[in-house]
């Protein structure tokens, strides 16, 4: 039997699919922008407070993927009119939407490393 294109009828068949997946991986490309915005679902946070929770990021890419972050509208920066100036970095509502996704990823990332440990 010869199975057409456009024969599929499931979404994970679908270009749109696809399309949507490359999307959100070109959105959240290398290591650093889940874990920002995992320290930020609880509550906001200064730049130094962000950096002593994700260590090995150093200050030159954390201030551009915060930029990113919030030139996509996941975050948002909150300038105090203090001496000297306090900023703040808070998750927006549409941040938020990442919860279910960052909470499957943890429950995954925990059986990988449990499955791969088994060996």
């Amino acid at each position: 039997m010869i199975m057409h294109k456009n024969s599929c009828k499931i979404p994970q068949c679908s270009e749109d699919f696809a399309m949507a997946i490359r999307d959100t991986l070109d959105f959240f490309n290398g290591k650093w922008k889940l874990p920002i915005l995992s320290t930020l679902m609880r509550d906001s946070k200064r730049f130094s407070e962000i950096e002593k929770i994700i260590p090995k990021i150093s200050p030159r890419m954390l201030s551009k993927e915060l930029r990113d972050l919030e030139l996509n509208r996941m975050i948002k920066r909150q300038v105090y009119d203090t001496i000297p100036a306090t900023v703040e970095y808070e998750i927006t509502d549409y941040g938020k939407s990442m919860d279910t996704v960052l909470f499957a990823m943890y429950k995954w990332g925990i059986n990988h490393r449990k499955k791969i440990k088994e060996k």
